[in-house]
């Protein structure tokens, strides 16, 4: 049997086995949306319709890469006269200068470090906020609150919440897809949980590797008829099943679980075979590098691209254990991460761009918070989050637009503050969404991701296009 011919006659069988699996699970699906429904408001045209997050755990050094601070350099090796929150009186306040140059780039003339060339090159594509600020100091904590608003374990993670707004837009693939590497990030599988929400809202995790989903292949010793049976057998199970608990909402959650993963059979050997990419494509992500760590994480990025081109709603790009969290070695560190994430980074913004995406997809790239202008050790810096930054592309973003400052050294957010909330509220806006409206009960009451009493953490229209 030719490949052709094989693959043809698999894609049969799949649609056939899950036949009766969709239908039931259709109706469900469609009354679900119905009851969440919400009403969206005005948005900034193009409306976006995902999200891709290169989220970088650790807390990027923001005086090193982002914020330019001459002040800085010239106090190197001064003590700081001022308080430092999170540090004993005790402490020694030796302030530590960034060896790095910045220079302007683009026509919007934003000042990136030497460190980030290709971040360079997009720089007129990027919203770039240097006033971001958070409440949390440990990386749990702020990975809690960047990630669902909360501090506290257990609350949906902004994905779960995109996902239940919007829906999903494929039934061949999950609509929130997780791209891990060895190790999981502070918090674990907290990064990507729908918490209280439907478990079919959380974040399916694609692992690197030759197998990045677990289980999804059929067991060499089945064949196909035999796994069509065991497919029908199940599809009878569960339709007699429901019809004795019609409101059993976890059962109907799983026959959703079953009938996507048979689809990926099909769709994941697709979206993850590269053969179709041209080579100056390959070339641009770092694909051809030598740099095994630059190419782990240079797929990942393309294959954000991928899926997002397929109808994934959500996609979320780790990188580990806290890679970015320099308490020591400062500079050799950044400029390995830099290696390993800026060309990819890059790449991901201009080809989405040059396919037309970039306007209809959002890409954020930041972490939980940054780090202090004083040195921790004798080439470190610990954790700042008073201060920092964090950029977007696309979907409705001001494109080459700087927002807001942080002090003369770094240490601190002193105009147009923007808050987690606010940055949450924001990135809702430009998906249609009203932050104020997307709720769903959870312990008798209304919940929405902006949780948050805190007077003005709404959209910040300054950031939009």
């Amino acid at each position: 049997m030719t490949s052709e011919v094989y693959k043809s006659n698999r894609r049969l069988f799949l649609g056939q086995s899950v036949g009766g699996l969709g239908a039931l699970a259709l109706s469900h699906l469609l009354n679900q949306r119905a009851a969440n429904a919400f009403e969206i408001p005005a948005a900034p045209q193009p409306r976006a319709r995902a999200v891709i997050s290169l989220f970088q755990h650790g807390g990027p050094s923001h005086v090193d890469l982002f914020d330019p601070k001459p002040m800085l350099t010239k106090m190197h090796g001064k003590t700081y006269s001022g308080d430092l929150e999170f540090r004993s009186p005790t402490t020694a306040k030796r302030i530590l200068g960034s060896p790095f140059e910045f220079s302007k780039h683009g026509q919007s003339g934003i000042e990136l470090s030497e460190l980030l060339p290709h971040t360079a090159e997009i720089v007129d594509d990027l919203t770039l906020i240097r006033s971001m600020k958070t409440k949390a100091s440990d990386h749990t904590a702020a990975i809690r609150l960047i990630n669902t608003g909360q501090f506290l374990p257990g609350s949906p993670v902004l994905g779960s919440w995109v996902v239940y707004g919007l829906g999903a837009e494929t039934d061949s693939l999950p609509a929130y897809v997780v791209l891990v590497e060895s190790g999981y990030p502070a918090d674990g599988v907290g990064n990507w949980s729908s918490g209280w929400l439907p478990a079919e809202y959380q974040g399916t995790p694609f692992r690197s590797g030759a197998s990045p989903v677990q289980y999804l292949k059929t067991p060499s010793r089945f064949t196909a008829r035999a796994r069509s049976g065991q497919l029908d057998f199940l599809g009878q199970l569960n339709r007699l099943h429901h019809s004795r608990h019609p409101s059993n909402d976890e059962l109907l959650a799983r026959i959703k679980d079953f009938e996507t993963a048979a689809r990926m059979q099909v769709a994941v050997p697709d979206v993850l075979d590269f053969s179709d990419e041209p080579k100056e494509i390959l070339k641009m992500y770092g694909l051809e590098s030598s740099n095994p760590k630059t190419r782990n994480y240079a797929r990942r990025c393309l294959l954000a691209r991928r899926l997002v081109e397929r109808g994934v709603r959500f996609v979320q790009v780790c990188m580990g254990s806290q890679p970015w969290d320099t308490h020591n070695k400062n500079v050799s560190r950044l400029k390995e991460l830099c290696q390993i994430t800026d060309q990819p980074g890059a790449a991901l913004v201009k080809d989405l761009k040059q396919r037309g995406l970039l306007n209809e997809t959002i890409v954020m790239w930041g972490g939980e918070f940054g780090r202090e202008p004083i040195s921790e050790g004798a080439d470190g810096r610990d954790h700042n989050p008073r201060g920092f930054s964090l950029w977007l592309a696309g979907g409705g973003f001001k494109a080459g637009y700087v927002h807001g400052e942080t002090d003369e050294i770094g240490y601190q957010a002193v105009s147009n503050v923007v808050t987690v909330h606010s940055l949450h509220a924001t990135l809702l806006h430009t998906l249609g969404i009203d932050h104020r409206k997307l709720t769903a009960p959870h312990e008798g009451r209304d919940v929405s991701l902006v949780d948050s009493p805190v007077t003005g953490e709404d959209i910040v229209p300054e950031l939009l296009g």
